[in-house]
């Protein structure tokens, strides 16, 4: 399955913030790529422009494909207690590769993905190998037994959780889902309404 695989920077450029994390390429320069640079007198975005680039950056920085991406925002407008764009926000994170990023486990989401496809990642105490898998409150996520040596999880695993939603057990190297997090909780900035009223055009 196609997936984008090349330079992080020269996305985070185009949209303007370092959507993959501490990123020192992108400090240096951070204004669109291109041979003109920020001499390219650019025309201001429509209103389709805007919305479509927001999806965009929302997609890059989670990983998602087109249709997988349309798929839970489906899934996101059916479920209730929340607004549309809420729900879809606390969907993406309830993948189980971004909380293997959110775990510490791994530096980046597509580590995380890795991770999850090369089996080095247990859902309940069994091996899951599909990094779009719904995690549910209470359910615990870890590193598989003969995994927890791998340098990339030494290197990255932390001693508590940055976030209120995630219990982490440094011991066991694994972390229990908690709850699904409020939209202010959720650092990434991302205007989700945006992306509703594309879809909703």
């Amino acid at each position: 399955m196609a997936r984008y695989t090349g330079p992080t920077t020269k996305i985070a450029r185009k949209f303007g913030e370092p959507i993959y994390g501490p990123d020192k390429f992108f400090e240096k320069r951070n204004y669109p790529p291109g041979q003109h640079g920020l001499a390219k007198k650019r025309k201001k975005s429509s209103e389709y422009g805007t919305q479509l680039k927001e999806k965009q950056k929302v997609k890059y920085t989670y990983g998602l494909l087109e249709r997988q991406f349309s798929n839970l925002y489906e899934k996101a407008r059916k479920m209730k207690g929340r607004t549309t764009g809420e729900n879809l926000i606390v969907l993406l994170e309830s993948r189980l590769d971004n909380l293997v990023y959110r775990m510490g486990i791994a530096p980046s989401r597509a580590a995380a993905r890795q991770l999850v496809t090369h089996c080095h990642i247990v859902l309940n105490g069994e091996v899951c190998n599909i990094p779009s898998t719904i995690i549910k409150p209470g359910e615990v996520v870890g590193v598989r037994e003969r995994s927890k040596s791998l340098e990339v999880i030494q290197n990255s695993v932390p001693e508590v959780s940055k976030y209120s939603w995630i219990e982490w057990n440094a011991a066991e190297l694994s972390g229990k889902y908690l709850n699904q997090p409020e939209r202010t909780e959720i650092p990434e900035t991302i205007n989700e309404q945006l992306i509703v009223e594309l879809y909703s055009k």
